[in-house]
């Protein structure tokens, strides 16, 4: 019997990949670009009234690092976000179940300006918050699909799925209080207005984004 070769092998090992990691798609069904700028919007739930996502103080006693939070109402986009694979991959579109990083696209960024903005999770309580590292395992996000509407993720960690006690971002163990989200691509005079927004609430405290 003859012997598959190391190029059949090689190829079948890709297509292989492929079945398992599927495109990211936006909410209209678009392919989700890396580095591309998209709002990632909170899909309403009986646990979750919406609200786009920002950056925000969540310690009275210290604002910094900033934690990621759901805006007041839920027609806020909040703030925008890009999508960047933490490993080298010759792909120009994010696939779910890959490695990513996640950080948010704001050119007014006043306060806490000394930590990065990209996503973590904070070891000792959990939460969601910026000044990851793009190396860094805390820093490591995946889009994975769900089934609670077309075009519709959630996201997960090596420290479990990331998730809200409305308006913190953390990470559970608990599927009701799972983040399920959609992607809208943000064109240039959103991320304008929305980092105007952001400036105008840093400077007042940085409690919570006024409305957008």
């Amino acid at each position: 019997m003859k012997k598959p070769s190391v190029t059949s092998f090689l190829i079948t090992l890709l297509l292989s990949a492929a079945v398992c990691a599927h495109g990211t798609t936006e909410s209209n069904g678009t392919p989700v670009k890396v580095g591309e700028k998209y709002f990632m919007l909170p899909v309403k739930t009986e646990n979750n009234d919406g609200g786009g996502l920002v950056p925000a103080a969540t310690n009275i006693l210290q604002s910094c690092p900033l934690g990621i939070t759901q805006t007041r109402l839920p027609n806020q986009r909040g703030i925008p976000v890009s999508f960047r694979y933490t490993e080298t991959i010759d792909r120009d579109f994010i696939t779910t179940d890959t490695s990513i990083n996640i950080e948010f696209m704001s050119d007014i960024w006043p306060v806490c300006s000394e930590f990065s903005k990209l996503w973590a999770v904070d070891d000792s309580s959990s939460a969601i918050i910026i000044g990851g590292k793009h190396k860094s395992p805390n820093s490591a996000f995946k889009i994975q699909n769900v089934t609670v509407a077309e075009h519709t993720y959630k996201l997960t960690t090596s420290y479990g799925t990331v998730g809200t006690t409305p308006p913190q971002l953390l990470v559970t163990n608990d599927e009701s209080k799972t983040l399920v989200v959609q992607f809208v691509k943000a064109h240039d005079d959103d991320a304008t207005k929305a980092t105007t927004t952001t400036s105008r609430v840093e400077k007042l405290g940085l409690r919570m984004f006024p409305f957008y």
